[in-house]
């Protein structure tokens, strides 16, 4: 063969080889192309789930008991700072809420005869969910579980022996809350109260006269009881009014926190009272390897 003729079959070669090559790609970026497509859909149906963060800061008056330090009763003041988040949930974001507490509190408190100063500490982390209702007049319900963890102390500095008390506990419970939006003049509020209850759990408490000089020895045994409302009692009620001032907003409110427990024959009481004043924002995350999110719903946090 000569060399033009070999030089046009070897093109007619490539050719044919290029056009079968086109064609078995088609079909397949096709295929691809319709797999891909309700994966596109799902995502942009999903709706956006902002999320709620609140700062809060807190104060009012406490009113103290713990006779294993002491068998009176104390009254003083009480301050604390609390963070709140709340996020819809992913699995099914109309109607499920999650939400994270942290508060970290301080008490003082003087005896009747005003010579003695009885300190509490406390920090307290919680974890919940909860199903929403929307219910006529637009009131919003919401019900569900909770998981809490406590620790912190009490400490009267005219102890010599036993000057300090060790409060720690780990519970399961239930938290509810009652929601309506409204309007004043032009600026949005939205009004809550939040009710925390622990139903079972565990929690520490030494023997009547037992040293803590004693546990460190070795003597540690019954120092773990379980945690129920006959012997457990923390009821915690939170009430505020979020004023929106724009892209964030304004919250006034009262917190009522009652904390009893009575095992080894000791008994402890933290009864506190404060208002709360606070900033609520919320935001987005957003990846900056994805496009932003747009033509979705959104499902707010409150």
């Amino acid at each position: 063969m000569s060399s033009p003729k070999a030089l046009r079959f070897l093109l007619a070669l490539l050719l044919l080889s290029a056009s079968l090559s086109a064609l078995a790609q088609e079909p397949r970026e096709a295929a691809a192309t319709q797999a891909a497509a309700p994966e596109a859909t799902k995502a942009a149906a999903a709706p956006l789930r902002p999320v709620s963060e609140a700062f809060m800061l807190e104060g009012g008056s406490s009113h103290l008991l713990d006779t294993y330090l002491s068998p009176l009763k104390y009254t003083g003041w009480n301050v604390a700072f609390s963070y709140e988040r709340r996020q819809a949930m992913k699995f099914s974001p109309a109607f499920w809420r999650q939400q994270l507490n942290l508060r970290i509190e301080a008490s003082g408190a003087h005896n009747p005869a005003g010579n003695a100063t009885l300190y509490y500490g406390n920090i307290s982390t919680a974890w919940s969910m909860a199903r929403r209702w929307q219910l006529p007049l637009g009131i919003r319900a919401e019900a569900g579980g909770m998981a809490q963890f406590n620790v912190g102390g009490m400490y009267n500095r005219r102890n010599g022996n036993n000057p300090a008390a060790l409060k720690t506990d780990l519970t399961l419970g239930v938290i509810g809350a009652v929601s309506r939006g409204l309007r004043i003049g032009r600026l949005p509020v939205t009004l809550r109260w939040q009710s925390a209850l622990p139903l079972v759990g565990a929690l520490f408490s030494p023997e009547y006269d037992e040293l803590y000089f004693e546990m460190y020895l070795g003597n540690r045994h019954g120092l773990v009881h379980c945690a129920w409302p006959g012997n457990f009692f923390r009821w915690d009620n939170l009430v505020t009014a979020d004023i929106g001032l724009g892209n964030t907003a304004l919250r006034l409110g009262f917190r009522s926190d009652i904390y009893s427990q009575k095992v080894n024959h000791i008994t402890t009481r933290n009864f506190s009272y404060a208002f709360v004043l606070g900033v609520v924002t919320d935001f987005i995350s957003v990846s900056p390897r994805r496009s932003l999110p747009s033509g979705n719903n959104v499902e707010w946090a409150y």
